[in-house]
């Protein structure tokens, strides 16, 4: 149940640790989704939450639902503003020279009969700049943190597969499929500023994927919230 998966909740937002394959929005085939069990994260609210960005299906994590419209917008706004501090973890596919680096590549939307769609490097799409820190290292593999300036549509993925040239492990459009492990993606930790208020704020543990790849759990701490314009995308 979604309601066991609460890492914050207050009057205005609720957190959830997302599970991977679960989807944010319903799928056309009506599989189940968040936005289907809304219902479950009432909490005695007549309002179901509504969710303010997105992850991607098979990514896990910190998921930030505002739990009536005045605290939808202003979350929103702190989205747009680059007030929001963001960080996943994610295994890639190989080790970089460096131990760190930023990606500072715009991207855009294709699609075609044969792929569908995807996100690409575009000099004439939208900014998109991602700051990365290798944490660990086994066989062949680096655990990566990723703190995004900017929250395009699949940045992460895209940025560790064209921009570094490691793609994340499992993913199946940027990378390849893992009939083992979904893609190790994880937003572990999501701050959102309040004016007069505590932020909303959490942090999700490694999920057991993680793990089976070689990768247990890391601490990792809370980034300074960037000065850089951010949109409430998946990735």
């Amino acid at each position: 149940m979604l309601s066991d998966r609460i890492l914050f909740i207050d009057g205005e937002a609720l957190i959830l640790d997302k599970p991977a394959g679960l989807p944010v929005d319903s799928p056309r085939d009506r599989s189940p989704s968040v936005e289907s069990m809304l219902d479950e994260l009432t909490f005695g609210f007549k309002r179901v939450p509504l969710p303010v960005h997105r992850l991607d299906r098979d990514t896990s994590g910190c998921l930030l639902l505002a739990r009536n419209p005045k605290a939808h917008k202003r979350f929103q706004q702190a989205f747009e503003q680059g007030l929001v501090t963001k960080k996943y973890l994610a295994v890639i596919d190989g080790v970089p020279d460096e131990a760190t680096g930023t990606v500072d590549m715009a991207l855009a939307k294709v699609s075609t009969a044969e792929t569908g769609w995807r996100m690409v490097g575009d000099p004439q799409g939208k900014r998109a700049v991602t700051h990365w820190e290798v944490l660990r290292e086994h066989q062949g593999r680096a655990l990566v943190a990723f703190t995004p300036e900017t929250g395009r549509t699949h940045q992460i993925r895209v940025h560790a597969s064209h921009g570094m040239g490691i793609p994340i492990v499992g993913d199946p459009v940027y990378g390849r499929a893992d009939q083992r492990l979904v893609m190790l993606l994880h937003a572990v930790e999501l701050s959102v500023p309040r004016e007069g208020k505590p932020p909303v704020a959490a942090t999700s543990e490694l999920p057991e994927r993680f793990a089976l790849a070689g990768f247990g759990p890391v601490p990792v701490a809370v980034a300074e919230p960037s000065d850089q314009p951010s949109d409430p995308a998946g990735v």
